[in-house]
């Protein structure tokens, strides 16, 4: 009964997520499936781990679950494939969690594109060694306090995280910017001050030199708020436990609109879970 519950919450907060984008590609469109009714099912599919088939099969089955979407009939699922070829990857980024933020913290993590990983494909004394490992490479910003996904920038690994450091950090709007070594640089920290009107958290190497403010006073680095870094690796933890840390399609276009549609799914079981947590520790009425 409890499951039920929750799979209900998410399709309703789901609904409610994807009015932003538009109902229908044209005024010429067939009208059978509009684009809402088609995403709700493919973000859903990315909650539940599911194929297309076996997520088709699920709605077919579930009354309610047709019910909370407006659906008369369960779309096939070639109709589902040929939407996620269409449609494309910023319309799905637009559904991320963007808003102004007291923390931000970036990292970046690998997901594999295949079922079988890459220390079994080699650990075995394989024939079929694999020469490179080809991931797919994803950095995210986050909110600490929160932990929603805020902004994203997705590669074909092995990439350095540095270059991605400006297009995931453009846009965001904070008061502190963490984040690890590997984002080190002078031009790093000047994006942040300058262009963010934000105060940089990142810890220098040995063979960094220093970074200094408008004023002329280098700037000091607080432990305690770099200490609020390490929440962007619970959220990618999270993320590859619930969802899984491996992607199915097979294209690199494909990939990154799943792997987005898996970190909108993300968003929405967050609110729901810091929504219950208010309810709970809210004081009742006297």
């Amino acid at each position: 009964m409890q499951k039920k519950s929750e799979l209900k919450t998410f399709l309703v907060s789901a609904r409610k997520l994807i009015n932003k984008i538009p109902k229908f590609n044209s005024k010429f469109s067939n009208k059978i499936y509009d684009n809402h009714q088609k995403m709700i099912i493919l973000i859903f599919r990315q909650k539940m781990r599911m194929t297309y088939r076996e997520i088709v099969k699920f709605f077919r089955f579930s009354g309610l679950a047709r019910a909370l979407l407006n659906l008369k009939s369960v779309p096939d699922h070639s109709t589902l494939v040929k939407f996620h070829k269409r449609m494309k990857a910023p319309l799905i980024d637009s559904l991320l969690c963007k808003k102004k933020v007291k923390t931000s913290a970036i990292d970046g993590s690998g997901f594999e594109t295949s079922h079988m990983s890459y220390h079994y494909a080699n650990a075995w004394n394989r024939q079929d060694k694999r020469r490179h490992r080809s991931y797919l490479k994803i950095s995210i910003a986050i909110c600490t306090d929160s932990q929603y996904v805020l902004s994203q920038k997705i590669r074909i690994g092995p990439r350095n995280d540095h270059i991605d450091f400006e297009n995931v950090m453009k846009g965001i709007r904070c008061e502190y910017v963490v984040a690890d070594k590997g984002y080190d640089s002078k031009k790093n920290r000047y994006y942040v001050l300058r262009n963010m009107g934000a105060y940089p958290h990142i810890p220098y190497r040995k063979t960094s030199g220093k970074t200094f403010e408008r004023i002329g006073v280098p700037i000091k680095f607080n432990k305690k708020i770099y200490n609020q870094r390490s929440k962007v690796e619970t959220v990618f933890s999270v993320i590859k436990r619930k969802y899984g840390s491996h992607i199915l399609s097979k294209s690199f276009e494909s990939q990154k609109k799943e792997l987005l549609m898996r970190l909108v799914a993300y968003n929405i079981d967050r609110k729901i879970i810091l929504t219950f947590t208010l309810v709970r520790i809210s004081p009742e009425p006297v």
